[in-house]
């Protein structure tokens, strides 16, 4: 064994030793929520496609139009000749969507992460987190050089004594946060932090990864309060209740002009293949015509949540927290064996004892299986839970 099988070999049997080894599971997934492993059909609460779609016809047919006219490849980064004519139409309906001048779209959530943070902020520079933000918005703040300050989890008043110590002595700042936390489920306190950010000159930016599509009728989680917040940068993915794939920045045009010549993982990535661009608006189109869409993922979710004994959901995302890694493991292969797929969460996704099972909800989840599950993850689940 050479030494770097024996430094991977050992690395691998410390994390089995703690239940903390990942391993890849081929899954098919078709149209619904059903998921085939391993020879056998389960019931997926597994799968952030919130409103199921990825399977929607009229989505699949502007692919296939797409593959037919483009083909199935841009064949070069945007700033030399894969900007396909569908970006335009792609960047046109996210502003729109958001109430944005314009939009930059990237190669997923995790590159507009950290091509947009480094973008903004540099050495002499201020971010101010929240301690609970994504970890590709963590790793956007340190590949910047900025001074970052971490806050405690929607912790508004925290996030204004970080800057009020420490915004004077640097040129810009950035205050970065979720707008929905995608193992929590719950929002950020946008209008909040909306106003902190102005009173101390600092920018806010919110990852609306799981907002956009089921929160504020479809426009995402700046849009989900009363009043509706000042989120100048609005970052999110085309990956969850869009569907398909991708990310993006929603701002100012100043600002997203910007990105186009400065953020490192735009000018240094092939752009998306046109059928993905191009079922992203269909998507859009569907979800824009019928804001209703939005509310079927959480009126399934408190379903869930009123039989199990749990708090009302603010999101799709509900999160039954167990402790223990291996507790969470035996829950996910007990629900497995009753025809559920619910994956288990684990750390370093979560923090170390708050291992969990983490249940997401569509549309399609029919009523009797929603409440078949509340009944098992109650009775055999949060009911071993110390």
């Amino acid at each position: 064994m050479t030494s770097l099988d024996a430094f991977a070999t050992a690395k691998l049997d410390a994390l089995a030793a703690q239940s903390l080894r990942r391993d890849l599971v081929s899954t098919a997934r078709s149209a619904g929520t059903v998921v085939e492993r391993g020879g056998r059909r389960y019931l997926s609460f597994s799968c952030n496609d919130y409103l199921n779609l990825s399977h929607h016809p009229a989505v699949l047919a502007a692919a296939r139009e797409a593959i037919d006219r483009y083909g199935i490849g841009s064949g070069a980064s945007r700033l030399v000749t894969g900007n396909h004519p569908l970006y335009d139409a792609l960047e046109e309906r996210l502003a729109r969507l958001k109430g944005a001048e314009a939009c930059c779209v990237f190669g997923s959530g995790y590159l507009t992460n950290t091509g947009v943070i480094p973008a903004l902020a540099g050495r002499g520079d201020l971010i101010v987190v929240d301690e609970w933000a994504h970890a590709c918005i963590m790793a956007g703040s340190r590949m910047s050089g900025a001074a970052v300050h971490v806050f405690r989890h929607n912790d508004v008043a925290h996030a204004d004594a970080l800057l009020t110590a420490h915004r004077a002595a640097h040129r810009h700042a950035l205050l970065l946060t979720d707008g929905v936390f995608s193992m929590d489920g719950d929002l950020a306190p946008l209008p909040a932090l909306g106003r902190l950010a102005r009173a101390h000159d600092a920018w806010l930016m919110a990852d609306d990864a799981h907002g956009i599509g089921v929160l504020g009728g479809g426009r995402g989680s700046s849009y989900a309060f009363d009043e509706p917040a000042d989120v100048p940068l609005q970052m999110g993915t085309l990956s969850k209740a869009i569907g398909g794939y991708g990310g993006y920045l929603c701002a100012s045009r100043p600002v997203v002009e910007l990105m186009k010549s400065r953020a490192r993982t735009l000018v240094y990535s092939t752009g998306l293949p046109p059928p993905v661009v191009a079922a992203a608006i269909a998507a859009l189109d569907l979800i824009a015509a019928d804001p209703s869409l939005a509310e079927g993922p959480i009126a399934k979710a408190r379903l869930f949540t009123r039989r199990a004994g749990l708090p009302d959901p603010q999101s799709p995302i509900v999160p039954v927290l167990v402790g223990e890694a291996e507790a969470a493991l035996a829950a996910s292969r007990m629900l497995a064996e009753e025809g559920y797929l619910v994956v288990a969460i684990r750390p370093p996704t979560v923090p170390a004892g708050t291992a969990r099972l983490r249940l997401t909800f569509t549309p399609a989840h029919p009523d009797q299986d929603v409440e078949r599950l509340a009944d098992l993850v109650r009775e055999r689940v949060l009911g071993n839970v110390s």
